[in-house]
Order: structure tokens, then C-alpha cells, then sequence
């Protein structure tokens, strides 16, 4: 596969949201981070925040979320962060949320995820991985759509950062059983799918959605301990002290994983450029399907690119929501 000059940045796998930040005034840019109440969701919002940035921290606990609004304008002086609820397994949390949003859009950063120790599904019998960390987001996107078109016009673009994960490289995206109803139940695999699907997403978000000034990113943050891994298995906890181990990942401070984040979402670079896959703030070199993850670790796969793939994600997304009834003010813009 071609592999087109890749997109650099002055910025490496030290460095933390603050340097990417260093003199970037984001005065009058409204931000939705999503999973903002923990880990690199809260520091992407704090440092959005620091930078001027007016940010809505989205997520399932409202509670949580308000005590983490109050801790970022305590410690930036800025502007505190607005907070409302999202659940990303649930439809009508979606819908709601993006039905409130009102006026201009100019980042949506799509932090959130879960990961499962076993099977769990969504009360539409999605898979929960799938269902949240991709279909969640879909859905949101397109829900936000009008607010994102409407930022772009006011600030010269907008944009979408997705985050991903190394762990895509495990799986692509199983079409013949995306919900696990035939094949036994991986959860590293779930997880894997969901991750591919995240950056597929970026690829044909961009396609479809570049010509209104929108562009989507897909980043890895790399290997961050935060409450994404409370719920592994004895070997899900394994196979990542064995990755380490291999050295497919080295731990970063949780200001090191939001940095590359921060990249796609502000640095000049990507204002206008979609459909990459970033790792430590860098466009990412790709890989064919059958490449070792040790020894590829800061690569990205094919599949994970693949823009036919990618509009065929989108379409059965599309149709999986529009099945269970889900509404947004741009519907038509899943087409």
C-alpha cells in the first residue's frame, strides 16, 4: 500500500497537552469531550480549558462530572466547564444531548470508552464495546453534525478527534457478526473492533463531511493507566503486562496520553486534513493486515484505513441506529 508523505509535528511521546498548548489561545472555541470526568478526558478538558477554550464535559456521571468542572476552573482560572449528561450505550442519551446543544460547534472530542471483562450488550443487543465506543459516538457525530458545519463556517473548520487504540491492530471490523452472536466472546477482541471502528469512522467522516469544513482524526494515546482497565480479567491484565513486557507500549502520564489529542484537535497541521491515524503526535505509518504488533507498535493497520471498509461501516452503523429508532436532527446526513 502507497503510503503518502506523513504529517509531523515538533511534538514526540514526552510531550504532555501543555507544550501542544504552549501560546495557543482557543478564546471563542466551543469543545464536547466526551468520558471528561476521568483519565485523559479530564485532562484534555483541563487543558482545553487553560488554553480558553469553552468546554462541555460530556458524561454518564453528572455528579462526578461537576466536582471535575469545579477542579479545572480552580486550577486554570478559566472558564469553568459546562457539564451534561451522556451515555453513549443509550440511544436517547444521545439523542438527548445533542437535541440541547445549541449554537456553534468547533471540537468534538470522542475520549470515551469501555472495556468489559465479559459479554455485555445494550438493551438493542448490541455488543457494549461496539455499541459505546463506536456507535455511541457515531451517533453523537451525526446528532452534532449542524453545530460542527456551523463552527467550521464560524472558525474556519471544525473537527473530530477519535480516540483509538494500539489494540486495533488485534482485529479488524467482523461484518458477518459485529455482536458476537456466532463466534465465541473475546473481549480483547470486542474491544479491537471497536478501536478499528473508531478510526474507520474518522476516515469516512472526513470523506463525507470535509466539503461543510469538518475533518476527523483518529489518535493513540498509547499506554496510560487510568479506570478504562478496572474491569480486566486476570488475562486480559496479563496479555497488557505482556505487551509492555514486549515493549509495544511504555506508560505515559496521563499529560503525555492526552498530548496527542490535543494535536489533532488544535495543531495547524490537521486543520484541514482528515482521515489519519495519529500516534505519539504524529501521523502514524501503516501496515499490512498480517504485521506484528510488536513490531509495529506505532503503526496503523490497512484495515483500520481501508475507505471501503470505512463506508461500509458507516452504512451498517447507520442502519443498526435507524433500526432502533434513533432520531437526530441530521438524520439524512447518515447517508
Amino acid at each position: 500500500m502507497a503510503q503518502s508523505p506523513l504529517i509531523s509535528t515538533p511534538f514526540t511521546a514526552a510531550s504532555t497537552a501543555d507544550d501542544v498548548l504552549a501560546g495557543v489561545d482557543l478564546t471563542g472555541v466551543r469543545a464536547v469531550v466526551t468520558g471528561g470526568s476521568s483519565g485523559i478526558g479530564t485532562e484534555t478538558a483541563r487543558a482545553l480549558a487553560a488554553a480558553g477554550a469553552e468546554v462541555t464535559l460530556a458524561v454518564r456521571n453528572p455528579t462526578a462530572g461537576d466536582a471535575v468542572a469545579g477542579a479545572i476552573a480552580a486550577s486554570t482560572g478559566g472558564i469553568r466547564p459546562h457539564v451534561a449528561r451522556l451515555d453513549l450505550a443509550e440511544a436517547t442519551s444521545v439523542v438527548r444531548f445533542a437535541d440541547a446543544w445549541h449554537g456553534p460547534l468547533h471540537l468534538l472530542i470522542n475520549n470515551a470508552g469501555v472495556v468489559t471483562g465479559g459479554l455485555e450488550r445494550t438493551r438493542e443487543g448490541w455488543e457494549l464495546q461496539f455499541a459505546t465506543n463506536h456507535l455511541g459516538h457515531f451517533a453523537l457525530a451525526a446528532g452534532l453534525h449542524g453545530a460542527l458545519a456551523l463552527g467550521a463556517s464560524d472558525r474556519d473548520g471544525a473537527r473530530i478527534v477519535a480516540v483509538s487504540s494500539t489494540a486495533h491492530m488485534r482485529s479488524g471490523v467482523d461484518f458477518g457478526d459485529l455482536h458476537f452472536e456466532r463466534r465465541d466472546y473475546d473481549p480483547q477482541l470486542a474491544y479491537a473492533q471497536s478501536k478499528t471502528a473508531n478510526s474507520l469512522f474518522a476516515v469516512e467522516a472526513t470523506r463525507r463531511w470535509g466539503p461543510d469544513g469538518i475533518v476527523a482524526n483518529a489518535v493513540n494515546p498509547g499506554g496510560v493507566a487510568t479506570g478504562l482497565q478496572r474491569n480486566f480479567t486476570p488475562q486480559q491484565r496479563q496479555s497488557l503486562d505482556a505487551a509492555e513486557a514486549a515493549g509495544v507500549f511504555t506508560y505515559k502520564t496521563v499529560g503525555q496520553g492526552a498530548a496527542t489529542s490535543i494535536v489533532a484537535a488544535v495543531h495547524p497541521a490537521f486543520a484541514h486534513s482528515g482521515g489519519h491515524y495519529l500516534d505519539d503526535a504524529q501521523e502514524a505509518y501503516t501496515v499490512p493486515n498480517d504485521a506484528d504488533l510488536a513490531r509495529h507498535p506505532h503503526g496503523v493497520k490497512e484495515w483500520a484505513l481501508d475507505p471501503a471498509i470505512a463506508d461500509s461501516l458507516w452504512e451498517v452503523s447507520a442502519d443498526l441506529l435507524c433500526e432502533a429508532g434513533v432520531s437526530t436532527p441530521t438524520q439524512e446526513e447518515w447517508r
